[in-house]
């Protein structure tokens, strides 16, 4: 096991800039997920790290060694392809003893090779494929064996690059609870990086957001789902994406059209009034005063399974909301409600400002907070 630490990561293809100065701190046995669209620069954050672009500045210390000059395969990293990267012409069992046998990871016995593969493939449901060929597999089983390649081997830091991504959704969130318990298990630290929200909650003991070569946001899974440092973060986790509503604010207050008023961290100008859908709760009988209340009328209403996907208009503002109560209808009348806590402010140009609060608190506090 070993720190991950990086300072001033700035990678080049050519003249284009993959990354922009990354800083980034891993601690021992941490289990760190890089979260970003395509074209973001996360598989190219992972081959700095693994030295495998040419054109990289900044620093890449692991364990405490700084990598300056140091061929890939003295780093101590051990990288899973997006694209499984197996040899074709030999079985599972070869493949996953491929990084015992060739030296650079130690000596290994021919009894050692087989407690070690025999570990890792049963922990990943994998071992009675041992003798097959890589086109004897399922895409979830070759991406099983992609991982248990990785795990074999003894490493500093494991590098993983979508490994996910290529299965279809059940075998995906049953790969998302096998990658935990064994990022648990293994205890090597870990850097992961996926497109998905759900791989990102899920597995991160922490989370870097990443936007055009840069880290937008740093946090553990609950700090940026619930304090998203700009709209681009809040839009990043969460489907449907968050209700993002203008506003035009005078001493305080919000008004988001004939919808609703909220106090804001604002004195005047437009905001941005975020609600994630699954913060808004259908309630009946009287609204709580305690809570901000919408009332609308469902336009259209998706039924995915057990949850269905409401859009409601409130007062000529569409709001996106889930639920699971399978009496709504469209064109029926619904109350949602929403702690204060949960109704997130944004600036113009998208920073978050803060939580919005009743409006006569707002007036109560002079429109300043």
């Amino acid at each position: 096991m070993g720190s991950l630490s990086i300072k001033g990561l700035t990678a080049r293809y050519g003249k284009t800039v993959a990354l922009h100065g990354i800083d980034l701190e891993l601690a021992d046995g941490e289990f760190f997920v890089i979260l970003g669209p395509s074209g973001a620069g996360k598989t190219t954050t992972l081959k700095s790290v693994a030295g495998l672009v040419d054109q990289v500045e900044g620093e890449v210390r692991i364990a405490d060694r700084d990598m300056t000059g140091v061929e890939p395969y003295d780093r101590g990293v051990a990288m899973a392809f997006e694209s499984y990267a197996l040899y074709p012409q030999k079985t599972v069992e070869e493949n996953l003893a491929s990084p015992l046998r060739s030296g650079r990871n130690g000596t290994w016995t021919p009894q050692q090779q087989t407690e070690r593969i025999k570990q890792v493939t049963t922990t990943l449901g994998i071992d009675h494929l041992l003798k097959r060929f890589p086109r004897e597999l399922s895409n979830g089983q070759r991406q099983r064996t992609a991982l248990g390649r990785v795990l074999v081997r003894p490493a500093e830091v494991y590098l993983l690059d979508e490994p996910l991504s290529h299965l279809d959704a059940k075998l995906r969130a049953a790969m998302r609870a096998e990658l935990k318990q064994l990022g648990e298990l293994s205890g090597t630290t870990t850097l992961y990086v996926t497109h998905d929200y759900q791989e990102a909650l899920a597995l991160g003991d922490r989370i870097g957001v990443l936007r055009e070569g840069r880290l937008v946001q740093v946090g553990t899974p609950a700090e940026v789902w619930t304090q998203p440092v700009d709209t681009f973060v809040a839009r990043a986790l969460g489907q449907p994406e968050m209700n993002l509503l203008d506003a035009e604010v005078e001493a305080g207050r919000a008004r988001v059209g004939k919808a609703f008023t909220a106090g804001v961290p604002a004195s005047d100008g437009r905001v941005a009034v975020g609600i994630r859908p699954r913060d808004l709760e259908i309630v009946e009988g009287p609204a709580p005063a305690d809570r901000l209340v919408l009332h609308g009328k469902v336009v259209l209403a998706e039924r995915l399974g057990r949850s269905i996907e409401l859009s409601v208009d409130v007062a000529g503002v569409q709001v996106i909301t889930v639920t699971s109560d399978h009496r709504v209808h469209e064109g029926g009348d619904v109350a949602l409600a929403v702690d204060w806590d949960r109704v997130h402010v944004f600036s113009a140009d998208g920073t978050r400002l803060g939580a919005a609060r009743r409006p006569e608190d707002a007036a109560l506090a002079g429109g300043t907070r």
